[in-house]
């Protein structure tokens, strides 16, 4: 049944926004008029009427006190827009009426049923022969006279009165629908005007492929929302093209550096097959594992940066910093490069237990690449932070190089002609891992070597 109702609404309501808005503003001022119409032609005929009939009454009823006191005149004082005055005999004589009213004028036919009561009626009559009859508002009161009884009549033309009603049924008849007209007119036009940025947007955002993000959709100058719509669509479009880049550029370098490992292991079994009596299978298996734990060290990071990337939410929980480093610390014993540490008793994160780990596996790994003589791991407490700072004294990092090194597969030449298998994901992936902790990552000046600084909220009060 909601399904039926929806779709008799969609039927009666068109698609088209312009459509649709013309529809409503045409039908808001079709009740409002026609409620407008309806008060005023109740109301409005007998407001006028009743205006006529006071001003008429007023004048019968004094032309009734004069004769009730004797002081009739033969020709009665008419006011102004009051036509009429007449004094009618109960034998039908005409006593007194207004100056120039011909004598064969009677309005005899309306009588009053009580004295000092008003009868009210409306007359077609003429007051002259030569002129044309008029319609006229007529009002009818007995009065008793020391001569006996004595009917007053007074009568007003309603011609304004129907001029004026004329009027109004001609705006209210024709001129509402007129308005109608021109409110459908101004509205589809108005809205067809309003909306044409909108189809300049539609129609520049459907010529935009993938294979193009440059294009941009034109900004209108009005400064109201459609603007603030276009500017906020070429921002996307901009985060898009960026996104996009920086997409084909990662699988461009992804390519790349999955395709080396692959080569030289390719390279290598292709040699051992060739010359199988001359081949030393164990050094070739020791290589093939190597280049193996590199394959899979790149698909690691990878995958885990796509998760980063993808916002996955990993398991968290409370991982106390300081632990994790002091194991490192114990796993590296007898390395190339001694770990100094300097860490505090407790610095409680809340994070990926799996993830921590790993930012300090590369920090520590990148660090034992480039140190010389030892590695300095510090985890301190400071506030509501926790810092966690791992130094080398190698060849350090050029202050113009400092946030390159965290672009992913950015490798210095430094770095490139000491190791040539790292993969030049480690650092974007530390510092992926940080900004998913609500914490930072940076290169801090520090010389000789290099100095990276890890700064993760503390978990609980300080």
């Amino acid at each position: 049944m909601k399904s039926g109702r929806d779709g008799m609404v969609s039927r009666l309501f068109p698609r088209s926004i312009r459509a649709r808005l013309t529809t409503v503003a045409t039908l808001i001022a079709a009740v409002v008029f026609i409620a407008t119409a309806t008060i005023t032609l109740a109301t409005v005929p007998d407001n006028l009427r009743d205006v006529v009939q006071t001003r008429v009454e007023l004048a019968a009823r004094r032309v009734a006190a004069e004769a009730r006191a004797g002081n009739l005149p033969p020709v009665l004082e008419t006011p102004s827009r009051v036509h009429v005055l007449q004094v009618v005999s109960a034998d039908g004589r005409l006593l007194a009426s207004s100056p120039g009213l011909a004598q064969g004028l009677r309005l005899t036919d309306l009588k009053p049923t009580w004295p000092q009561v008003v009868r009210v009626g409306e007359r077609t009559v003429s007051r002259s022969p030569d002129e044309p009859e008029t319609h006229y508002l007529v009002m009818a009161i007995a009065a008793q006279t020391p001569q006996g009884p004595v009917t007053v009549y007074g009568a007003s033309s309603l011609t304004d009165v129907d001029r004026a009603l004329n009027w109004i049924y001609v705006l209210v008849f024709i001129g509402t629908p007129l308005v109608l007209v021109s409110v459908a007119g101004i509205t589809w036009i108005s809205v067809g005007s309003a909306l044409r940025p909108v189809e300049r947007i539609r129609a520049e955002m459907a010529e935009i492929t993938g294979q193009d993000l440059s294009r941009r959709v034109p900004v209108p100058d009005t400064g109201d929302e459609i603007t603030d719509l276009a500017a906020t669509t070429n921002d996307t479009l901009d985060r898009l093209e960026r996104s996009a880049e920086t997409q084909r550029r990662f699988v461009a370098d992804a390519s790349h550096e999955l395709r080396s490992p692959i080569s030289a292991l390719r390279a290598q079994l292709e040699v051992a097959h060739a010359y199988p009596d001359e081949t030393d299978w164990q050094a070739t298996g020791e290589q093939a594992l190597a280049a193996a734990d590199r394959l899979a060290g790149i698909i690691d990071e990878l995958l885990m940066l796509a998760r980063l990337d993808a916002g996955a939410l990993s398991e968290r929980r409370v991982v106390d910093l300081a632990h994790v480093a002091m194991d490192h610390v114990r796993r590296r014993e007898g390395n190339r490069v001694p770990i100094i540490p300097d860490v505090c008793a407790a610095a409680p994160v809340h994070g990926s237990l799996m993830q921590l780990d790993r930012l300090l596996t590369n920090l520590l790994d990148n660090a034992t690449r480039h140190a010389a003589t030892r590695i300095d791991l510090e985890v301190a407490v400071e506030g509501d932070k926790v810092i966690v700072t791992v130094t080398d004294d190698g060849d350090g990092i050029p202050p113009e190089d400092r946030e390159r090194v965290f672009e992913r597969f950015t490798r210095l030449a430094p770095a490139r002609a000491k190791d040539k298998g790292g993969s030049g994901l480690g650092l974007a992936l530390c510092r992926d891992i940080a900004s998913a902790h609500d914490g930072a990552l940076t290169v801090a000046d520090h010389s000789p070597g290099a100095r990276f600084v890890v700064v993760l909220p503390l978990y609980g009060e300080p």
